[in-house]
């Protein structure tokens, strides 16, 4: 949890000032800064979605904590060669690098599901996202704050020594229970992600359906927080400041959210918990779009904030006790995918829906996403798909 508080924080850091950066390199005009960024961006997480199920069928043949060595480790080393870029191609080479390489939270959350004990599952889960989500909190505000007193690059420089600290960590302290054996001679045939557990549990369909709704209806709002903000004022005054803060609060949400429901979810059933999550989220995202002020809108999006951040968990452990031990890394490597889709699209979306129908569209369509996850747990639910619980398996 700590190496992936530290490495979360690493990452984080760095991805916010990659627009000031690229001005640094050169690219001055709003049009040309704007290509650059969407470019990066998008070219680092795609790739990292299709990069995600060959690292997770590779971990089930050589070794779950290896391949999170090789994300933090890895992570480290373009990190720290970001620093010593010239030009913006070559940052959309090495940032297109580390969406192959790097991937650390699945690399984690299989770990993480080898180690544990069965019966306490929920709650290690929780407290992995609740890692990521401070990791995502402090890790803009130490970002800005060295860019601001040292430059970008000494901010890259940064983030390689947070990542190699990490990696450090997870050598020497912690250890894999049991290490698998490689399936096949060739590396590159164990290199194929395993779709066969698709076919044998539709239960993991589902899912990884619901995991793709999560975070796409996250996703979603994001980036027009600040747009919502300046319409709620009627004015520019601070209102970076109180976008922090609404995006600040709720990650703190989120990461209380993880860890409380993470340890409910071992009584009341991983199944259950997610059905609770997800109308949660449901139930206080659709005022967000009523909202009359920022108070308002800070209280909505602090509540929905905690629902979602039991999601992941609950989710995370539902595939832990439907999954075979010796297939996790594969079904892992491609709910990471899903997960980066659903990401990528998200802001895609609430860009075209506030276009088209205006702010507060955003925030209904997010009400749909999450009513539509309620309705596919409930089902599943209904049907005992979601029956397993970690002290039954």
């Amino acid at each position: 949890m700590l190496a992936v508080f530290i490495a979360i924080v690493g990452f984080s850091t760095s991805n916010p000032i990659l627009p000031l950066y690229l001005r640094e390199l050169g690219v001055r005009d709003a049009a040309s800064l704007n290509a650059w960024t969407g470019a990066i961006n998008g070219l680092s997480a795609f790739i990292m979605a299709m990069a995600a199920p060959v690292w997770g069928a590779l971990a089930d043949s050589y070794g779950r904590k290896l391949m999170l060595l090789r994300a933090m480790g890895g992570g480290a080393v373009i990190m720290g060669l970001l620093a010593v870029t010239s030009a913006p191609w070559q940052v959309l080479v090495l940032k297109g690098l580390q969406g192959a390489i790097t991937g650390t939270v699945a690399a984690a959350t299989v770990l993480t599901a080898t180690i544990v004990p069965a019966q306490q599952i929920g709650y290690c889960m929780g407290l992995l996202q609740m890692a990521i989500f401070a990791g995502n909190s402090a890790g803009p505000l130490i970002g800005g704050v060295i860019t601001d007193l040292a430059g970008a690059r000494v901010n890259f420089l940064v983030t390689s020594g947070l990542l190699g600290s990490a990696a450090l960590m997870v050598f020497f302290l912690v250890a894999e229970t049991r290490v698998p054996k490689p399936k096949q001679k060739s590396v590159l045939r164990n290199a194929i992600p395993d779709l066969s557990v698709l076919r044998e549990n539709r239960a993991l369909v589902q899912i990884f359906m619901a995991i793709f709704l999560v975070q796409m209806g996250n996703a979603i709002t994001g980036p027009i927080i600040p747009l919502v903000v300046l319409a709620l004022q009627s004015t520019d005054s601070f209102a970076g400041s109180i976008s922090g803060v609404l995006l600040g609060v709720t990650s703190v949400a989120a990461a209380l959210g993880a860890v409380l429901t993470g340890k409910v979810a071992q009584r009341l059933g991983f199944g259950k918990t997610l059905f609770i999550c997800a109308a949660g989220a449901c139930l206080f995202y659709m005022p967000q779009g009523f909202a009359g002020n920022v108070w308002q809108l800070l209280a909505l999006r602090f509540a929905s904030g905690f629902f979602i951040g039991g999601t992941m968990p609950s989710a995370n452990a539902l595939i832990a006790v439907q999954a075979r031990k010796d297939k996790q890394g594969s079904i892992y490597g491609l709910s990471s995918s899903v997960t980066n889709i659903g990401n990528s699209l998200g802001p895609v979306l609430g860009a075209t829906a506030a276009t088209v129908a205006g702010y507060q569209s955003v925030f209904f369509l997010s009400t749909l996403m999450f009513l539509g996850v309620s309705a596919g747990v409930f089902n599943m639910i209904k049907k005992s798909d979601f029956s397993v619980r970690a002290d039954v398996e």
